[in-house]
């Protein structure tokens, strides 16, 4: 047996015996998940008006109306089921034990476990590049591409493509509260160079994708130009022409704002004359340079220090998961009770 071997061994074994420990201490029901399910009925019925509407059968407002006569074609119903906490279960089992609207869900429970065990494949990277992490790696980069990508079909395509050209088929078909109801056919040119770009995946053809794609390429960069001189460009230097003497309006003065105005104005201009290449740095304009180069580093430091802070949060949210939502170990949002395992075993019995 190699090294990689033994030690994939062992963390597997002590994997397993801390959570039989785990289990054996709640009773085996760490890492469930539960649900509050709610039946949903509407119905339709006609107004004094002479129109149609939908009302909500279990609303007040539907006391207003006969519904024990409508027809069952002119009824909905399904069924929606809410995320609920622990404790929300707990408290329904213990004021009615044949309760239904909480209930124990397998899906989510399955979907916390596989969660964890992602996390820690991802983690597995910390001692070596291994086949659990390349799996972990591959399964969300799929997912996420899947995902945007039927997101942008629903959210992009099918609105502002679609439902541009043909807004009376869209509206049966696939968006029933679409708002237009005018054909635009100029959306047919950009329909054509979608069109094109997917010759790019054809051998012989790849060429007509070149045309779509400098034409995106040529019109994308002249936009972002102009947002750049609005946004970067003319902002910075709006923002940093400030007053170095401020006052309240009554004459006081507000020392902390002009010390902050005036650092501002320095770091500013030496970040300017450290890039001002056509004197050599030497005497003020050197001293005034390596100023500069200080602001410099002190800026790219805290850019660097709030993008570690950022991966760091990133870091604490799995570990909370971990710690919360499946192992357990901690409840800082006080969702479970302290007697986990004598209340929650009733709800093996309903699943949903």
């Amino acid at each position: 047996m190699n090294r990689e071997t033994t030690v994939w061994t062992v963390v597997f074994l002590l994997g397993a015996v801390l959570l039989a420990i785990r289990g054996v201490m709640v009773g085996g029901l760490f890492g469930t998940a539960y649900v509050k399910v709610d039946e949903r009925e509407f119905v339709k019925v006609a107004t004094d008006d002479g129109e149609t509407l939908w009302v909500d059968a279990h609303d007040e407002d539907a006391l207003d109306y006969d519904l024990t006569q409508a027809p069952e074609s002119d009824r909905r119903r399904w069924t929606t089921a809410e995320q609920a906490t622990p404790i929300e279960y707990q408290q329904a089992v213990a004021d009615d034990p044949n309760q239904t609207q909480y209930r124990f869900s397998l899906s989510r429970t399955l979907g916390i476990w596989i969660a964890a065990f992602f996390t820690l494949a991802i983690f597995s990277f910390l001692y070596k590049d291994n086949p659990f992490y390349k799996v972990a790696e591959s399964v969300v980069v799929g997912v996420s591409a899947a995902y945007w990508m039927v997101v942008g079909f629903w959210n992009v395509l099918v609105p502002n493509l679609f439902g541009m050209i043909e807004p009376r088929l869209v509206n049966t078909w696939a968006m029933p509260g679409l708002d237009s109801t005018e054909n635009h056919w100029i959306f047919i040119v950009p329909l054509v160079f979608g069109i094109m770009l997917l010759m790019r995946l054809s051998p012989k053809g790849s060429w007509i994708a070149r045309w779509p794609l400098a034409f995106f390429i040529g019109v994308f960069c002249g936009i972002r130009l102009l947002g750049f001189l609005h946004a970067d460009f003319l902002s910075q230097i709006r923002n940093s022409v400030v007053s170095l003497y401020v006052t309240d309006g009554g004459g006081m003065d507000i020392l902390w704002d002009s010390l902050r105005n005036l650092i501002l104005v320095i770091g500013v201009l030496a970040c300017l004359v450290y890039f001002f290449f056509s004197f050599e740095h030497k005497g003020m304009v050197g001293r005034t340079a390596r100023l500069g180069i200080w602001f410099l580093m002190i800026t790219f430091g805290a850019g660097f220090g709030f993008t570690v802070m950022g991966r760091i949060a990133l870091l604490a949210i799995r570990l909370e998961f971990l710690f919360d939502d499946w192992l357990w170990l901690i409840d800082p949002t006080s969702k479970r009770l302290a007697d986990v395992a004598g209340m929650l075993m009733p709800s093996l019995s309903i699943i949903t």
